[in-house]
């Protein structure tokens, strides 16, 4: 055996592992976010493909000698990885759609509030929600478990094999799930802009001379506050629990 005999198989197999790896870390969260230079994901994709790759059934690159052959597996592995960082991103989101409805529902949105945007309340509050998701993300070591997830996929998703339909369903699955999950987050300031609102309404009837707006603005925000730092680790704590279930099963129950 020569010695191209030997690394040119091994050098195919971590491209094929490359693909599959670099295209996930694109998205996942954390190291795929935008404010992660592109040389760092590089970098972390080439590095966690390498350690990866003797533990794959590609590590010894056999059957893909072929041109086409490698040409057919490194695109299904690179559609394999983009459907795991995609799916990941979309259940991120869920903190994203809480920030947007929790700035809606204590008045952040409004149009009238001093320095603020229609959309500018809730935009601050969906980024600081997802700040803290992805901080929550590594300060919890749920890292290590989407770096498992990664190599379980190849259990889940054997090399050259592309189930389109198993890979559509569970898009929509974590979809959904990322919804459930929002509006979970979502539900306590629902309940608090009700009774609030409600009470004001009442109070207005009351008292139809009571300036409403300037009363339920910072009302509505200070107990928008209080609500968040009362609720908030039951909240990332669901969130985590939820994507902690997916990365471990590539499942995500309805």
């Amino acid at each position: 055996m020569t010695l191209e005999d030997l690394l040119v198989p091994r050098l195919l197999g971590y491209v094929l592992v490359f693909a599959r790896i670099g295209a996930a870390m694109s998205f996942l969260p954390g190291i795929g976010e935008t404010a992660v230079p592109v040389r760092v994901r590089l970098v972390c994709a080439l590095a966690v493909s390498a350690a990866l790759l003797p533990a794959t059934p590609l590590a010894d690159g056999a059957g893909i000698a072929r041109v086409a052959t490698l040409a057919l597996l490194i695109a299904s592995e690179a559609m394999i990885g983009l459907w795991i960082g995609l799916s990941a991103r979309i259940l991120l989101s869920a903190l994203q759609f809480a920030g947007f409805q929790i700035g809606t529902a204590i008045g952040l949105s409004n149009a009238f509030a001093p320095g603020l945007g229609s959309f500018e309340g809730s935009t601050m509050v969906a980024s600081g929600l997802l700040i803290a998701g992805v901080a929550l993300i590594f300060a919890t070591d749920l890292h290590h478990l989407i770096v498992a997830a990664l190599l379980r996929s190849y259990v889940a998703f054997p090399p050259g094999h592309l189930p389109a339909g198993d890979l559509a369903a569970g898009i929509a699955g974590t979809a959904a799930a990322s919804f459930r999950i929002g509006l979970s987050i979502t539900a306590p300031f629902y309940v608090m802009g009700l009774l609030l609102n409600l009470g004001l309404g009442l109070a207005n009837r009351a008292m139809p001379t009571l300036p409403v707006f300037f009363v339920a603005v910072p009302l509505l925000m200070a107990a928008g506050l209080v609500v968040l730092a009362v609720s908030g680790p039951t909240l990332f704590d669901g969130f985590l629990g939820g994507l902690a279930r997916w990365l471990g099963t590539f499942e995500v129950e309805a």
